[in-house]
């Protein structure tokens, strides 16, 4: 997901193991490909990597801090020994009741409680921290079409999690989870088909009302 926001950043590090996660799942091929990617650059440019990326986050009630971008390279960050990175906060919520919190981050589109099979859960099931959110095998290949131009990276807010739901109404879960190849090439054809014409960049050929 990616997002656009007036930030204001906080110098200091702040620890990953205490960052509250806004989604249950994530795709555990992306955050391979983070963690490969990381172990090239650490020992010549890891400190330049980190403060170039500042993780947005918000402050929450009993000055929580909870993520609400860049889940896949702070849980990739940690599973490769990392301790801590620069966040910035977009907003400061810790005067808030917690009912009140998460109603005003769901209002933002900063909240995705859904689970593994893509169906909704209540807030308090949120995972208490990065490294216990667990794989959703659809976010894996929605990640993979994109990246193999089956639709373009856009700001909407958890994108990929859109078209993860959509393949997951139409490729089955055995032929992800086993045959990842094969799911990949139907999905990239789904992709560009007229049912997905919804989904944020959509990259197909243009669908016109009748």
């Amino acid at each position: 997901m990616a997002m656009t926001h007036s930030i204001e950043p906080i110098l200091h590090p702040v620890a990953i193991k205490v960052l509250r996660p806004t989604q249950m799942t994530l795709g555990l091929r992306e955050v391979d490909r983070k963690r490969a990617a990381w172990r090239e650059r650490k020992a010549h440019a890891g400190g330049e990597f980190l403060g170039n990326h500042l993780i947005p986050a918000v402050v929450g009630p009993g000055n929580s801090i909870w993520l609400v971008d860049h889940h896949h390279l702070a849980r990739a960050l940690l599973d490769e020994g990392v301790e801590q990175v620069l966040v910035s906060i977009i907003a400061k919520l810790a005067h808030l009741p917690r009912k009140r919190f998460f109603a005003f981050m769901g209002s933002h589109n900063w909240l995705h409680p859904y689970d593994a099979e893509g169906k909704l859960r209540e807030w308090d099931e949120l995972p208490r921290h990065v490294g216990k959110m667990v794989d959703d095998p659809y976010r894996s290949l929605a990640g993979e079409v994109r990246i193999a131009g089956g639709y373009a990276k856009t700001e909407a807010p958890y994108s990929e999690f859109l078209w993860a739901d959509f393949f997951r109404d139409r490729i089955a879960p055995d032929k992800v989870e086993d045959r990842f190849e094969k799911a990949l090439t139907k999905a990239l054809k789904l992709s560009r088909s007229k049912p997905a014409a919804y989904l944020p960049g959509f990259a197909g050929p243009q669908v016109h009302a009748d």
